[in-house]
């Protein structure tokens, strides 16, 4: 049966793809762990901006590569059982990260991406800092997500976690103003931070 509502919705229950499948109201949601989380209202402007001084150089160097980038609105269904394929009412997180680079086609469907993207971008707002630098920082790890980059555009700096080889983030330098960013996933990409934040 579908939810027409979000007040229909016990913010105390637990739910799963299969749930948020049939919620019909314009909210935007996300599940982490099974618990719903009410993303920021429409992103400003210069959250938008931002996105795109991202999104635009990243799709760039993937022109003609079999990786593919992708923004939200876009649906990322993880489970930490890598490789295993979960029916809907067994997956418990679905996010939609502002940014997200995907180098294993295998994992996109009609639906979105089912398994870690290689490269998560979350640019943050105002309200979200304590979902964005907890929850997913702990659902990106344990589900392998290679990079995680936190944008914080107030300090106009990026934060970047790579995974290491247990399956744990190592945070580098934060890369600011005077830096040029780039990653592993992508060695040929390379941006100004200072174009990024551009007013």
């Amino acid at each position: 049966m579908s939810v027409m509502t979000f007040e229909e919705l016990d913010l105390n229950g637990t739910y799963s793809y299969a749930d948020y499948l049939k919620w019909t109201f314009e909210e935007r949601l996300e599940l982490i762990k099974g618990k719903i989380f009410n993303m920021s209202p429409t992103p400003a402007r210069r959250h938008q901006k931002i996105s795109r001084q991202l999104f635009t150089p990243i799709s760039n160097v993937l022109d003609g590569k079999r990786c593919e980038v992708y923004s939200a609105p876009f649906d990322v269904r993880l489970t930490p059982l890598k490789g295993k394929k979960r029916a809907d009412n067994q997956i418990y997180t679905v996010v939609q990260p502002d940014i997200c680079v995907i180098c294993d086609i295998d994992k996109l469907d009609d639906r979105g991406c089912i398994g870690a993207p290689d490269l998560i971008i979350e640019i943050l707002s105002p309200g979200n800092t304590k979902k964005e630098m907890r929850d997913k920082y702990e659902v990106y790890e344990e589900n392998g997500v290679k990079e995680y980059w936190l944008v914080e555009p107030n300090d106009n700096a990026i934060f970047v976690y790579v995974l290491n080889d247990e399956g744990k983030y190592i945070g580098l330098r934060p890369f600011t103003e005077d830096d040029v960013i780039t990653t592993s996933i992508l060695p040929e990409l390379e941006i100004s931070v200072a174009k990024i934040f551009e007013p």
